[in-house]
């Protein structure tokens, strides 16, 4: 059986640190731009640009990069509704309390719980603008709660375990348009964002940065946390994937919380198998089998199938040429491809 090879995180690309890029906190055409109306501010914003060939997302998708095994090991989230623009670092450069925002951060670092603001799609205001959820992503645990707060100091002591707040009753999609940490993100998420076509309202909506901005349009299912990256169209196939309980595997980045050879492995023996359940193949054991840090790394994967155990090996090494990662990348990086075959198991 051959091998598979995909492009994770990069250099530039990091899994992001649990405030979703906070300090202190439907692919477009080539030429496509942002109207006005989509950039869901009340006041003027810094023009975007177009989606040229120099932007990070149309290198990534003209090399054929893959963004298979770069979700981010986040398993709890916190979203919070946040209308109106964003910069880069989105908790304090938003209309959030700045007093608060700090407080709201450091809880988020200590609890490891990702933060990401979130909006209607379109620069639609919500009722209240005021909404918020704690998600869960942990296997046997998954949930996402809606509840509504009188001021943002709420959320530094509001409970984040899913004892408060009414529950999601199915995927909640997170589109990434955080035009002010990627221009991709926003000319790719934006109009994908519009245009998904979830049952309800409530369903979708615009966030913060996701991580993988080459990827764009990244989007993140909760409470599961797959995360997907280069969603073409208007997203109906991911939607409908999801809506009978399976991924979307030729967008698939992986399952948040998994390690990046487990994704890895995942996303193979899914395609082989074709075992495209939510809770299908989970990780039973990974194994490394080279010193951290090595150029070439190696890793034993085990998952637990519907006959028995899959095992699998997984390499990972450098891409064999260094590119401009993000739009905002100053030098070109190495990505790590990644390469797995069946290693034994009822299907070896």
């Amino acid at each position: 059986m051959g091998p598979v090879t995909t492009h994770p995180g990069p250099a530039d690309d990091r899994p992001a640190d649990p405030v979703g890029g906070v300090t202190a906190a439907g692919s477009a055409p080539p030429d496509a731009t942002v109207p006005d109306d989509v950039l869901g501010t009340e006041v003027p914003a810094r023009p975007l640009g177009r989606l040229d060939a120099g932007r990070c997302s149309v290198q990534a998708l003209a090399r054929g990069d893959s963004p298979v095994a770069t979700a981010s090991p986040a398993q709890r989230w916190l979203l919070i509704e946040q209308p109106g623009p964003w910069g880069r670092e989105a908790l304090t450069e938003s209309r959030f309390d700045a007093d608060v925002a700090p407080m709201l951060a450091r809880r988020s670092r200590e609890e490891g719980v990702r933060l990401l603001l979130v909006r209607r799609p379109g620069g639609r205001l919500a009722d209240s603008g005021r909404r918020w959820a704690y998600a869960d992503s942990r296997p046997g645990r998954e949930g996402l709660w809606w509840s509504v707060r009188t001021s943002d100091a709420e959320l530094v002591t509001a409970p984040w375990d899913g004892s408060v707040g009414e529950a999601a009753p199915g995927p909640t999609y997170l589109v990434c348009t955080h035009g002010g940490h990627d221009a991709c993100c926003a000319l790719r998420g934006r109009p994908l964002a519009r245009s998904l076509p979830a049952p309800g309202a409530d369903d979708v909506w615009e966030c913060s940065h996701l991580g993988g901005d080459r990827f764009a349009a990244n989007v993140v299912v909760l409470p599961h946390g797959f995360y997907y990256g280069q969603v073409p169209g208007d997203g109906s196939d991911l939607v409908a994937a999801h809506g009978r309980g399976q991924v979307a595997l030729p967008w698939l980045r992986g399952r948040a919380g998994v390690p990046a050879p487990g994704q890895a492995a995942q996303h193979f023996a899914r395609g082989e198998l074709g075992l495209f359940g939510i809770d299908d193949l989970p990780v039973v054991s990974v194994e490394q089998r080279t010193p951290p840090g090595s150029e070439v790394e190696r890793w034993l994967v085990i998952l637990a199938g519907p006959d028995g155990e899959v095992v699998t090996s997984v390499e990972s090494r450098p891409s064999a040429d260094a590119a401009h990662l993000t739009c905002r990348a100053t030098h070109p990086a190495h990505s790590r491809t990644w390469h797995v075959t069946f290693a034994g198991g009822p299907v070896a």
